[in-house]
């Protein structure tokens, strides 16, 4: 087997990292992964992790923890996947992506030992293995204090899962990946709380039932701490605020009142309270209440505050500031007014109906048109069902993945469910939008009108970039 061509520039490095294969299409194992970081001297036991699994909110809550810990005065390693719009985005150190220079002495230094493992297992390792390894590198050079890693896909077999998380985060689980993972939630949330380790405290955010028993007893076996929504930590009350929204969280040390959250919707109110509670066990290395704690669960529910001490607490100040500062790119972004474009990244119905719902409640539009570019492998009719009602009439497109569903089978599934005279069909995401926003604009009141780009990360990252959404918005 031939040795990797060291990249000339950063769209060689690209070229590169990208002609590797996925690592589901080779077999879910981590030797190879955990040999190339054996030889690279263990880069990611340099530095403490929290660790991010889960169906959906997974990039959100690894932003918002990254956030918390920046204003804190620490230096923070973020890895998040997949991009919107350059690899580099990927691996970013003190909240800024890597630069192309830097991505390509990384890549240089890594490539000779990634010829070693491809030779010693017989086949290359992939695209997610090589990347993962590359941030675990560049981490341990910088050198961080703290990184926040989220899993590709699944958990138990994930790349990520070399490191140790001192803290495990498992944002909800749902049905997704269902070829890979499995079709049940209770398989699902088994691949996924395989990021929990002997004594790591295990961040938990509700759940449904069947997952919440599997990620549990996967606590106690490994005889981490668990620190449930819901019961250790939660929202206590949310309201809608100009540009976001005003909540009240009760953390595992203490309540934070007054925090302002620019990002919209209930799910984006849990993902705070997760990641507030994710750093708080950081900070303290357990929370103070590990066991069921009934008094906190009954006050929590009746939007009371749990008054259990404030050992531990964090700044309050801090975590204000922290969050305000907080992004998260794709995730029902304001792209343009007039009329309002959002960029939303939902990709499966659990995640569609959070982003309804919070359209519903944030958003006062007279008319939406939704344009929708989706992976052929999604649960497109789930998807399509959540968005029916919201839609007033639907555009569907393909995004630059080769996975990207072919519009006009796309426009058969769109068709059932809104029937032919509401769905239109471009090929082209760019058309989508003129389109759309024409179809917006139609009724001429221009105020109500909006248009909605979603179905997945890359249509949202395509659309960031023909739209030049400025980084940081």
């Amino acid at each position: 087997m031939s040795q990797p061509a060291e990249p000339l520039d950063y769209r060689d490095a690209v070229r590169e990292i990208r002609s590797r294969g996925v690592e589901w299409d080779i077999d879910p194992t981590l030797d190879r992964v955990r040999d190339l970081v054996d030889v690279l001297g263990e880069p990611q036991r340099a530095y403490p992790v929290i660790h991010i699994a889960g169906t959906n909110g997974k990039s959100s809550t690894a932003r918002l923890v990254e956030a918390l810990l920046r204003e804190r005065g620490l230096r923070t390693g973020l890895y998040t996947s997949p991009e919107l719009s350059t690899l580099r985005e990927r691996i970013a150190i003190d909240g800024e992506p890597v630069s192309e220079e830097r991505f390509v002495e990384v890549l240089r230094d890594v490539l000779p030992y990634v010829g070693m493992i491809d030779e010693k297992h017989g086949v290359r390792l992939s695209f997610f293995e090589v990347l993962t390894a590359m941030a675990f590198a560049a981490f341990a050079d910088a050198p961080v204090d703290v990184a926040v890693v989220e899993v590709g896909m699944g958990g138990r077999w994930d790349a990520t899962n070399v490191a140790d998380g001192t803290v495990a985060v498992l944002t909800p689980v749902g049905l997704d990946h269902t070829r890979y993972l499995g079709d049940t939630l209770e398989e699902i949330a088994g691949e996924k709380a395989g990021i929990v380790k002997p004594g790591a405290v295990a961040v938990v955010a509700q759940q449904p039932v069947e997952a919440a028993e599997v990620l549990l007893r996967r606590v106690a076996e490994t005889g981490a701490t668990a620190a449930r929504e819901g019961i250790e930590f939660g929202v206590l009350s949310r309201d809608i605020a100009v540009g976001g929204q005003q909540v009240r969280i009760q953390g595992l040390h203490g309540v934070y009142d007054e925090i302002f959250l620019p990002l919209f919707g209930e799910h984006q109110a849990s993902n705070a309270a997760v990641a507030l509670a994710a750093v708080e066990a950081f900070a303290s290395g357990a929370p103070t209440r590990g066991e069921p704690n009934l008094e906190a669960a009954t006050r929590i529910a009746a939007g009371e505050a749990y008054t259990g001490g404030d050992v531990g607490q964090l700044d309050p100040a801090l975590v204000r500031s922290g969050f305000a500062k907080a992004a998260s790119p794709g995730r029902l972004e304001v792209a343009r007014t007039g009329p309002t474009v959002l960029l939303d990244s939902a990709h499966n119905p659990a995640g569609m109906a959070a982003t309804v719902q919070t359209i519903t409640e944030a958003f006062g539009f007279t008319r939406l048109v939704g344009i929708l570019a989706i992976a052929e492998d999604k649960d497109v009719p789930g998807v399509l069902d959540q968005l029916e009602p919201v839609l007033a009439e639907l555009v569907v497109t393909r995004n630059s993945s080769p996975r990207s569903l072919p519009p006009d089978e796309l426009a058969d599934e769109a068709e059932s469910v809104f029937g032919s005279d509401r769905v239109h069909v471009a090929e082209r995401l760019d058309d989508a939008i003129d389109r759309a926003i024409g179809l917006a604009e139609e009724t001429g009141e221009y105020r109500g009108a909006g248009v909605l780009v979603t179905g997945s990360v890359v249509t949202a990252g395509d659309a960031r970039t023909l739209l030049r959404v400025e980084e940081g918005r």
